[in-house]
């Protein structure tokens, strides 16, 4: 935690758009913490809050906009052969192709909040094709949202940034988890709707 704020003590609010940026490109940078304590340091005067989240926004979109591209330029052949240089190896590739084929293109809006994920869904993204129109607007609206999260956590929370964000990533995955259970739920009760009501119907006759 402290040698981040040394990062930010000498280059401001670059750290944030650069380190952002990298993370989008599956690069190790700790975003949230980052976020989180510069949301922290805005309370003692240090930063200013609508700068830290439109650099950190601005970061974040470039990074996964770049990977979109370069996943819809370069194809599934390419990253197949070469993506483990960019940390997208074939199991972890075929593990997010597996969740888009179950949740859709709407797995770009939460991918921000899921470690090991959002590193890695522009890349998928653009190889799968995915309309550049959804990909914006998913992307865009995601990002902004994970940024205003974790900026007002660290205004709020101050210094016990460390403990909430550990908090935070457990349970946000719990919550992705159980909203998966319960898109499945609904669907099931969809596709049998008629044979429900229709043991609802004999149930209430008897």
């Amino acid at each position: 935690m402290e040698w981040i704020t040394n990062l930010f003590e000498q280059y401001g609010y670059f750290v944030l758009f650069l380190g952002l940026f990298a993370e989008s490109l599956a690069l190790p940078f700790p975003g949230e913490l980052a976020m989180a304590i510069s949301g922290h340091m805005a309370t003692l005067g240090s930063f200013n809050i609508p700068f830290i989240m439109f650099f950190s926004y601005i970061g974040a979109i470039s990074g996964t906009t770049l990977t979109y591209y370069l996943g819809y330029k370069l194809g599934k052949p390419f990253f197949d052969k070469y993506g483990k240089f960019f940390f997208l190896n074939q199991a972890r590739m075929d593990k997010i192709t597996k969740w888009f084929d179950q949740y859709g293109s709407k797995i770009i809006l939460i991918s921000y909040f899921v470690p090991g994920l959002r590193h890695f869904t522009g890349y998928v993204s653009g190889i799968l094709k995915v309309r550049l129109r959804i990909f914006f607007v998913f992307n865009y609206i995601g990002g902004l949202l994970w940024v205003i999260t974790y900026v007002m956590i660290g205004k709020l929370f101050g210094q016990k940034i460390e403990q909430l964000l550990h908090t935070v990533s457990h349970y946000s995955t719990a919550a992705i988890i159980a909203a998966a259970i319960g898109v499945c739920c609904v669907l099931l009760i969809r596709k049998n709707k008629a044979a429900i009501l229709n043991r609802l119907r004999m149930r209430y006759k008897s």
